[in-house]
């Protein structure tokens, strides 16, 4: 299973979105920053299915609109 993408930021939660990423792929603030601002973008591929739905969930509750593809 891959995650991702996040496809739309909803809301003012672009910061809560990015520090998500953050916390889950260990990018820095730039990249991380990057890949938020150029959505739709994939976070992490050729997960399994368990951590993709965390990872989905995580990003929602920041305020992500977000798939697992």
């Amino acid at each position: 299973a891959a995650q991702g993408p996040i496809r739309n930021i909803l809301g003012g939660g672009k910061i809560a979105v990015i520090k998500a990423v953050r916390s889950l792929t260990g990018m820095g603030l730039k990249e991380a920053k990057e890949l938020v601002d150029a959505t739709p973008r994939v976070v992490k591929e050729g997960i399994p299915k368990d951590e993709a739905d965390g990872i989905l969930k995580e990003l929602t509750e920041a305020g992500a609109e977000a798939e697992i593809s």
